[in-house]
């Protein structure tokens, strides 16, 4: 009898830690925190140090900075808040002095590719990859995608009528958007890298040729742009769907629509080949990756790139998308031709 009733309880154990494993097996990969490994962080305490050269508005930074200080408190964190040009001229200047005084970088896209052709840039296989898509990250781990700026259709709600509205890349090009109708970035380069990524370059340079012979109004800044969009300068224009979003819910005239496929633009956060504090630099990569730290680029109005993490709302995420991607950018090269299409410069 006894034997009996052990056996029962041995299969109940073992059906227990069964159910437990199954379980475990069943939860999405990286919906768990994965604790830094102990000799990451032990070094990172030696080093005491970690510097940020960022192009995130300054405030949004410090706050970064402050909530990583709070969980390492054994690491000082130096930020270095400036434009994506600045930066990378910066860095470029730093090396050619023989100077490493960076360990982590994060800006525009466009930052990327000069820095890994002169093998400036570390890759890094981050705790936390696996919960951030294969296009918001590169496979080698050079460069991992923060937070994302989606190319969308700004309309004033009241000059356009919902039967009136775009539905797509063609539709911007009826007569009615003729004449300042339209505004695009003077530096909306990621139409021309984007666009080609999808349809190719020779349809992509077609297409925007056409949207030019709209003389549509070309000003700097996508704040600025939606607003004018708000305030009914222009009807419609092809701004950041952060930006408007921030508009339409404070109960401004604007809204959005996405055109597919929508060419979206990441801030990617980069290792430095010559970290002078590698290990505190790969504790804050992670720290910025965090689902925690995604929650507050959430806050800031701005897109997260990691897959557990929702924008608010959830629809700034919601549409196809092509991915301005870093590996391929050229700048000059697609702003030499940007201009020359617009009449620029």
């Amino acid at each position: 009898m006894e034997s009996r009733w052990r056996r029962r309880r041995s299969c109940k154990t073992r059906l227990s830690l069964c159910s437990i494993f199954v379980l475990v097996l069943l939860l999405p990969r990286g919906s768990w925190s994965q604790a830094p490994d102990s000799r990451i962080i032990e070094a990172a305490r030696r080093e005491g140090h970690v510097v940020w050269y960022t192009t995130m508005n300054l405030d949004s930074a410090k706050e970064f900075v402050n909530r990583f200080q709070k969980k390492y408190p054994f690491i000082k964190p130096e930020l270095m808040r400036a434009g994506g040009g600045v930066i990378l001229n910066r860095i470029l200047a730093e090396t050619r002095a023989g100077r490493n005084a960076w360990d982590v970088a994060m800006g525009r896209g466009e930052t990327y590719r000069p820095l890994r052709e002169r093998e400036l840039l570390s890759p890094y296989s981050s705790l936390e990859a696996t919960m951030y898509p294969e296009d918001l990250r590169d496979k080698e781990g050079y460069w991992y995608a923060v937070f994302l700026n989606a190319n969308v259709l700004a309309f004033n709600t009241k000059l356009v009528g919902k039967e009136e509205l775009p539905r797509g890349y063609q539709d911007l090009l009826n007569p009615k958007w003729k004449k300042q109708k339209l505004s695009i970035d003077v530096e909306g380069w990621a139409l021309i890298s984007g666009l080609s990524n999808a349809w190719g370059k020779e349809k992509a340079i077609s297409y925007l040729r056409k949207v030019a012979a709209q003389q549509p109004a070309i000003k700097r800044g996508n704040a600025l742009r939606a607003s004018l969009v708000a305030a009914g300068e222009t009807p419609i224009a092809i701004a950041y769907a952060g930006s408007i979003q921030e508009l339409t819910d404070r109960g401004a005239p604007i809204d959005w629509i996405p055109l597919e496929p929508v060419v979206v633009q990441v801030y990617p956060m980069m290792l430095a080949a010559k970290a002078p504090n590698p290990n505190a630099a790969k504790l804050f990569i992670d720290f910025v990756l965090s689902k925690e730290s995604q929650e507050v680029i959430r806050g800031f109005s701005r897109i997260p790139a990691r897959k557990d993490v929702e924008p608010d709302p959830p629809r700034l995420r919601q549409f196809k998308r092509v991915i301005d991607d870093p590996g391929k950018l050229n700048v000059d090269e697609t702003a030499k031709v940007f201009n020359e299409i617009f009449g620029l410069r």
